[in-house]
Parts: structure tokens; sequence; C-alpha cells
């Protein structure tokens, strides 16, 4: 999906393999999923089997809202087995507790893209900037910083071209600079085919003032020739916090997709903030559709630096018929002593709904009181023993994005002349809810 000098090519596709719609009763349910494979072209593809298959999206490689539950003929037991594993690499924990399943699988899904590494796209001067014009991937999150290869010129560029193609290519790079010594470099490419219904653009910048803030950024976009278009943009931020004075660097990215020949699409922004004394935060918010079935999810994670977590997941899907059903879910711990509680809840086209909640009191002695109840007349409560499992530190923090982080840091401020000193913006007076922390 790379376009050379000798030729503009967008190649965008996603392929959804199985699509069809679960109804869900609180006694019968089946398995459902999503297989989802990345072409060379952009299609939205679905095989219809029938009312009780499954529920997919377009575009995704994983976390999508997925009904699951017991099999065929066997009612609900009152103390389902959950097992929630989390994947997170070097401090991670197991937390294995006896309540109800969850409804939402994440399996995770391949692409057959063979462009799974970044090339070079500014080649030698006075050819065409080679593009890496490919859509953005589902549930990647937010990349490091080297993954961009981001390099920017150090002199002013204005360069156009045309390729044998007919297709045609731009690069341009400059400096643009502003108060308290405020600069920002920044390099655009981009290019279109010959007939002009496939293009793509890409931008690259730093920024920085005296005040120590840098930047470090992308932006890029396409559309081919069926209409299907996309758009990315990505940011690291190194700043001193107002309110603390510690540095703080913040990572973002937010990327969409559309199809051009369906009602389909998907949109994801995720967002990570650390500071020097181990407070991280990190969220994500993502939708997408596929004709009449939408879904959405938010998870956030917050830990203090202190020894306190907060984290929340909360996912829903509905179709124009009229059905809906989520999921959601909330643990708060600290110094081993918390809590977790969720719900899993549908509602039927004719408005009827079925809800189950449960919740854990995990008191720091191995005693977890569990209980719940639904909407069918099940329930428990009960006290058990059991150990307490939950990760009072991230797995990615202050420590990992410093490391991830030497490009930004090594943004070189515009000389600062003798006598003058930044103006410092400690921003409104009124500080944040929650500060100072109690």
């Amino acid at each position: 999906m790379a376009a050379s000098s000798r030729g503009f090519a967008t190649q965008f596709d996603f392929k959804l393999r199985r699509f069809a719609f679960l109804h869900h009763s609180p006694h019968r349910s089946s398995s459902n999923g999503l297989e989802l494979r990345k072409r060379k072209r952009v299609s939205f593809e679905v095989d219809r089997v029938g009312v009780t298959s499954r529920i997919g999206c377009c575009c995704s490689d994983s976390v999508v809202p997925i009904r699951r539950a017991t099999r065929p003929g066997k009612s609900v037991e009152k103390n389902e087995e959950w097992r929630f594993d989390l994947k997170k690499a070097p401090r991670r924990v197991r937390i294995q507790a006896t309540s109800p399943a969850l409804p939402f699988a994440s399996p995770q899904y391949r692409f057959d893209s063979k462009q799974e590494k970044y090339y070079p796209r500014c080649s030698p001067r006075n050819s065409g900037p080679q593009s890496r014009d490919s859509p953005p991937k589902r549930d990647t999150g937010i990349a490091n910083e080297k993954d961009w290869g981001i390099s920017l010129l150090n002199e002013n560029v204005n360069e156009t071209g045309t390729n044998e193609d007919g297709s045609t290519w731009y690069r341009e790079s400059g400096e643009d600079l502003g108060d308290n010594g405020f600069r920002c470099r920044w390099t655009k490419m981009g290019g279109q085919s010959n007939d002009g219904s496939s293009e793509w653009k890409e931008t690259w910048w730093e920024k920085s003032d005296w005040t120590g803030f840098k930047e470090l950024g992308v932006e890029k976009s396409g559309r081919n020739a069926e209409g299907d278009s996309w758009w990315e943009t990505w940011q690291e931020v190194l700043h001193q916090d107002e309110w603390s004075n510690l540095a703080r660097i913040e990572r973002s990215a937010q990327k969409q997709a559309k199809s051009g020949s369906e009602n389909a699409g998907w949109y994801e922004k995720w967002w990570e903030k650390y500071d020097a004394k181990g407070w991280t935060e990190k969220g994500a918010h993502k939708y997408g559709r596929l004709n009449e079935q939408s879904w959405w999810e938010k998870w956030g994670e917050h830990y203090d630096g202190r020894g306190s977590v907060l984290k929340w997941t909360d996912k829903w899907a509905e179709t124009e018929l009229g059905t809906k059903w989520g999921d959601k879910w909330e643990e708060k711990f600290f110094a081993g002593i918390g809590s977790r509680q969720g719900e899993t809840w549908h509602v039927s086209p004719s408005g009827e709904r079925w809800s189950r909640t449960w919740g854990e009191e995990h008191f720091g002695n191995g005693k977890v009181h569990k209980y719940g109840k639904s909407t069918t007349g099940e329930s428990w409560d009960i006290v058990v023993d059991e150990e307490t499992y939950y990760e009072a530190e991230p797995h990615y923090g202050w420590a990992d994005v410093v490391g991830d982080s030497s490009q930004l840091l090594s943004i070189e401020p515009r000389e600062r002349p003798p006598g003058v000193f930044p103006n410092l913006d400690f921003g409104p007076s009124t500080p944040p809810e929650g500060f100072p922390p109690t």
C-alpha cells in the first residue's frame, strides 16, 4: 500500500466475513464473534446467515460488543464463573473470581495485509515522497514515536512532480515562529492519482517554546476511487503541570475510517497521561457502525501514584430494530481493600429489559463478599475465602514513556536572548476538580 515515485496507489480494505444479530434471553444464548480480515481493496462484505448467529463490526481487529452466555438448553446458574485475565506484561496479575460471565468477547483477529513495516516517506531530494497511504487499524492504541519515522527537513522546501503514470506529488517544509520563543517546524507531503479520484496527505511537526513545552505530531488522511476515506492524528507532548510543577508527558491518537459504498465506519480516540511521581491516566472512546448496527465502547484507568487505582469499562450496542445490550464494570482499590461491581443488560425491540448486577467487596483479610441479582429472580449473597488481586501501578508508566520519547525530549527550542524570560501561563485561577488530593 505504498506509492513510490513511479505511481500512486491507495488500496483500502475492510472485509467483514460474518455478520448477524443474536437475540439474547437470560436463559438461552449462543457464542458469537467476528472474523475480520484486511485485504488490498476496500469492501464491506456481509454473509447473511440468519437471525441466530453473530454480531460484528466493520474494520475491526478486536473489541466488539459480543454476546455470549450458556449453551442452548441450559439455564443460567446463580454463580457463573468469570475469569478476567489481564494480559499486559510485565507487572500483570490474573484476576479470577466467581461472578456472572462477561458477555463481551475480545478475540484478537489478524489482518492479511503484508504492510506491517513502516517505510521512509521522504526519498532523496528531487524525487517524489513515498506515501504510507494505508488507513489506520482498529484497536492498535497509541503508537510509539519510532513507529512514525518522523524526519523533518532542515530547510524550506516547496517541490512538486509528476510520475510516469500521471499521478502527482508535492512536498513542503518550513518553520513558524511566535511569542514566548514558540517555534513550529513542519513538513507536508501528499499526492493524487492522475484522475484525482485517489489522494493522500501527511503532515509532521515539532513544536517548542521557552517554558519547556515540546510537541511532536503527525496527521494523515486519504481517500480512494471507491469513496472510502480515512483520517488519523498522533501527538506526544511534554510540559510542566501548572499545579504540581511536575514534568508531564501526554500521548494521544485519533483514528477514523468511512466506507464510500455503505453506511459503515468507525472512530477511536485514545489518550495517556503520565507525570514524574507515577500519576497515570489512560482511556479510550470507540464507536463503530455497519448499516443498521452500531456499537460503542469507553474505558479508563487512573493511578494516583500512591497505590490507589480506579478502572472502568462500558460497552453497548444497538440495532435500528430497537434491540440493545451492554456490559459495564468498575473496580476501585487501595492498600488491598476495594470493590468491584458491574451490570450486564439487554433490551428487546418491544422494550422488555433483562439485567444482571453483581458486586464484590474485598476487605483485605482474605475475605470477599460477593452479591448479585437479576431481573429473572436469581440472586446470591456470600462471603468466600479468596485472595485479592489488582494492579496498584500501571504496566506502562513514567519510566517507560520517557524511554520511548527520545525524539520528543531531544527537540531543541529557540535560543533565548539574555535577560528575556518566558511568560508562564498557569491556566485558570481555580484548580481542577479533585485538587489538591486528599
